[in-house]
């Protein structure tokens, strides 16, 4: 839609002459006339810039900026360990130890931008329906609050009403109360003695008429008489079995629970200052808010990376000395680590590697997953439950119940992947609510899995192999080449895979499509018994820890 305000038009206004421009210059954030555009289109700084008719033409679109603020100069360049366009002065100053800089020009064209616009419309959405729903909840708050006053307000003077009239009456209806109860009882009590000692006389009844009809009477007698008396005991039995259920053989106490307001009234009367107190009671709700894990939407998976040029290397090892078989390790958002011991403990290490706290969690843990800043979700296979637990107050904020034991466990895209004993994956929203339930085959539990853009990946440590799963339950491949016990698992930014494969000391990474495979360290390298590999959030560098816990690995990866 062509706008009614003025078109500011670049090249011929500097110079001073006044031509209508027919062109708009979304890089140079200008228009242009029909010459200007020829020369625009030559020049080779300006070439590829996105040009377009001037009646289509928004003014009310912000200026997309072309150049760094810091430095003046046109981003010609891309750090994808940072995941943002940078200039030249970037580049040396605040990237020279980034791998992997692309030119930007080989990024934009390499990426997928009609992909890209629905992720953020996605997004907006979502922060749209997030922020109504907000507003929403608020002003509903607002209207409950008021009412909640208005009602305050008459319960205190029915309160100053009340206490005049009723303090000789409250004195008199309890003890009414108390005597009625007690008649009630006390008569419910003789009632069931009587009925207890008329069964004991038919008992002892049937006793001594049980020897009459054995010693005094012929055989047929005898046995008429046995099964007679045997069909009333039957019955007196079938009484005595249902008063298990008759309330009358409950043992009861009459109590009386004192108001302790009443007793302060009484002792202390001259001493009460105020009927009560006016506060606001704030309770913590969840918004379901879910921060997204990854931000590389538009470079992300826009080309599979070939793992012939992919190289790993150990930056440093740090010693751990936790001495516990590990069984989960994630990189936090901010940088921290969480480890987690075998059916056991939950640490928080510092971003360099050391122990900051044991989490306040229930022992028997065995998987961890990361849901926002600060919340994590914990897996306990014994107890066949999820709990979520915030970290920034040490408080459980839920917990999913499950029917089968939990082994491992992922978050994406505010889903959880369940992975329960050896056949079976549940993808659950974070109320536990069930959307799809992916079949498997396994010889054994899975070891460990990871969830990312409707795919399920998990290993399969006694059986030597790593499976890819869609979400629809297809099996989109098999890896079992050259494994040896894959444990920890991590995708790269490319939809690779990165394995820890624990019993032949290495970390190998299987394509995105399962066919091919490569070595990225080995035992040849320093690398002893990998269990967990964990990237840093939206870095290539990462940290792998080891089956006993004695030390973590600091790697990077590079993109040749």
């Amino acid at each position: 839609m062509a706008s009614s305000k003025p078109i500011p038009y670049g090249p011929c206004q500097k110079a001073a002459v006044n031509v209508k421009a027919g062109i708009w210059c979304y890089n140079c954030d200008e228009g242009l006339c029909s010459t200007c555009l020829k020369h625009h289109k030559q020049f080779k700084g300006t070439h590829y810039h996105k040009t377009i008719d001037i009646k289509s033409y928004k003014p009310s679109i912000g200026a997309i900026k072309t150049e760094c603020d810091k430095h003046g100069q046109q981003f010609n360049l891309y750090c994808p360990s940072h995941l943002m366009p940078c200039c030249d002065v970037c580049i040396s100053m605040n990237h020279a130890k980034c791998t992997g800089i692309k030119s930007l020009a080989s990024v934009v064209e390499n990426t997928k931008i009609e992909k890209s616009k629905e992720i953020v419309e996605r997004d907006i959405n979502y922060i749209l329906y997030f922020l109504n729903r907000l507003g929403r909840k608020t002003s509903k708050n607002i209207r409950t609050g008021e009412n909640q006053n208005i009602s305050i307000k008459k319960s205190i003077r029915e309160i100053r009403k009340e206490i005049d009239k009723h303090l000789d009456h409250l004195e008199n209806k309890l003890c009414q109360e108390a005597d009625t109860i007690w008649n009630q009882e006390k008569s419910k009590a003789k009632e069931f003695i009587s009925v207890v000692k008329e069964k004991m006389k038919t008992m002892k009844e049937m006793k001594e008429h049980l020897q009459t009809v054995t010693t005094l009477t012929s055989k047929l007698q005898s046995f008429l008489g046995v099964h007679q008396i045997e069909q009333r005991v039957h019955q007196c039995q079938g009484y005595v079995d249902d008063l298990e259920n008759d309330e009358r053989t409950n043992e009861f106490d009459i109590r009386m629970k004192q108001n302790d307001e009443i007793e302060k009234t009484l002792s202390k009367l001259v001493s009460i200052e105020s009927f009560g107190e006016v506060m606001v009671v704030r309770t913590e709700t969840d918004l379901n808010r879910v921060t997204s894990v990854r931000s590389a939407a538009q470079v992300e998976s826009q080309e599979q990376s070939n793992i012939n040029n992919m190289t790993m290397n150990i930056e440093t090892k740090i010693e751990i000395n936790m001495k516990r078989f590990i069984r989960d390790m994630i990189c936090l958002m901010d940088g921290r680590i969480i480890v987690v011991e075998q059916n056991g403990k939950v640490h928080l290490l510092s971003p360099d590697g050391k122990h900051e706290k044991q989490l306040k969690i229930l022992v028997g843990a065995n998987s961890v997953t990361q849901i926002n800043h600060n919340t994590i979700a914990i897996a306990y296979p014994s107890e066949k439950t999820i709990t979520t637990f915030n970290m920034e107050n040490e408080r459980f904020t839920n917990v999913l119940t499950l029917q089968k034991e939990c082994t491992c466990l992922s978050f994406s895209n505010d889903y959880l992947a369940i992975g329960l004993n050896q056949d079976e994956i549940c993808i659950t929203d974070l109320e536990g609510n069930t959307m799809k339930i992916i079949q498997v085959q396994n010889l054994s539990n899975m070891c460990n899995l990871v969830y990312c853009n409707d795919r399920v990946i998990y290993s399969n440590c006694d059986g030597n192999a790593v499976y890819c799963y869609d979400g629809s339950g297809n099996k989109i491949w098999q890896y079992t080449q050259d494994l040896l016990g894959p444990e920890g698992l991590c995708t790269d930014t490319y939809g690779n895979t990165i394995v820890a494969d624990h019993g032949s000391h290495r970390i190998i990474v299987i394509s995105k499509d399962g066919q091919h495979s490569k070595v990225l360290i080995s035992m040849e390298d320093g690398l002893t018994s990998p269990q967990c590999i964990s990237f840093k959030h939206n870095e290539s560098s990462g940290f792998i820890c080891n089956y006993a816990g004695t030390y973590l690995t600091k790697f990077n990866l590079f993109y040749g």
